[in-house]
């Protein structure tokens, strides 16, 4: 069966240029430097990024933990948005990796307000208090939102009149360049740090980019061999990840569209209401209206040979990415209205 997988955009197969770009890649050991397909990518990713360096790992979740790791000393404190995905699905490793303690902030649709997070650094000289060192911002956000760069400049002159530094997650960060029609830098500009995913619409089998300044670098490159990152024959990743970075980005715009469609075909069906406020980059948000049985709306669709995961917090979500046109959007349109009708 040729599986439409709706679930995330980490379910991405390589593209056959990448498979190809895989078998041919130049190699050697990267823990060494000797690896000239890895430290192309590395060089490239940050001028991209607009970073002095960049370090390739394993993944996302890596890759964030990486920066608090690097940028904090334990017991320091990090401001962050409390829906945050280094606080929800990042398994609390900032407690159990870096060592730190994480001051969620509230936020508004994924933004966080500057005089939120101000009045959460923690003043100097009381003993009794730990130390504000970071404070992360996240865009695209995971709720399928972009954080206007407004509002990102806030948190960032907020920070640097504390003396603080700033992380982006940015696992998206070129699906908000691409809503938001501007270059990547007009986004990373506002951080220290950023991380960004390569294996999720990008399509890369594997990695993700940490960049910064050089010294920065140079520190998250010990602390990323501690933690059993250091990579061998790593070309084989790197190829594609190229790829994933100078022709995957540039289509990024046709799952949005994708997303766009399908979501009007979803509004279209009885009973499912679309989150249209979440609606912005490739990922569509919606509710179901009428109880049904959860179970078996999954069942139904996975026998039409449709994976979706179930709700969170009473939201479904669907993913578009390069392997979901608009040949399995209708696909994926005539099985809901079957498993509405069954569940």
């Amino acid at each position: 069966m040729q599986w439409i997988d709706l679930r995330s955009d980490t379910v991405t197969q390589p593209t056959p240029a990448m498979r190809t770009a895989m078998m041919n890649a130049a190699v050697g050991d990267d823990v060494y430097g000797d690896d000239s397909s890895v430290n192309e990518l590395e060089r490239f990713a940050a001028e991209t990024l607009g970073f002095e360096a960049a370090l390739f790992v394993p993944t996302g979740t890596f890759g964030n933990q990486l920066a608090l790791f690097t940028h904090c000393e334990r017991g320091d404190e990090v401001i962050l948005g409390e829906d945050s995905h280094i606080v929800w699905h990042e398994v609390g490793g900032a407690a159990v990796i870096a060592g730190v303690n994480l001051r969620p902030v509230p936020t508004h649709n994924g933004v966080l307000d500057a005089a939120q997070v101000r009045r959460r650094i923690r003043p100097e000289g009381d003993i009794h208090l730990p130390r504000t060192s970071l404070i992360c911002m996240e865009n695209a956000h995971s709720s399928g939102r972009v954080i206007p760069l407004a509002a990102m400049q806030e948190v960032w002159e907020t920070a640097k009149s504390a003396g603080l530094k700033v992380h982006l997650d940015g696992a998206r960060v070129f699906n908000a360049a691409t809503h938001l029609g501007v270059d990547v830098k007009q986004i990373t500009q506002y951080a220290d740090s950023v991380m960004c995913c390569l294996s999720k619409g990008l399509a890369a089998p594997i990695g993700s980019i940490l960049a910064g300044d050089t010294a920065f670098i140079a520190t998250a490159r010990k602390k990323r061999k501690l933690l059993g990152g250091g990579w061998r024959q790593a070309g084989v990743l790197a190829a594609p990840a190229m790829l994933a970075l100078t022709e995957m980005t540039q289509r990024l715009g046709d799952d949005h569209k994708n997303a766009q469609y399908l979501a009007q075909q979803l509004a279209s069906l009885p009973d499912v209401h679309v989150c249209t406020d979440q609606l912005q980059i490739n990922m569509v948000f919606f509710k179901i209206s009428k109880e049904i049985d959860e179970a078996r709306l999954l069942a139904c669709l996975n026998e039409c040979g449709i994976k979706s995961n179930g709700t969170e917090d009473g939201q479904w979500r669907f993913v578009c990415h390069w392997q979901i046109g608009k040949e399995e959007i209708d696909k994926v349109i005539a099985a809901m209205k079957t498993a509405l009708a069954a569940a």
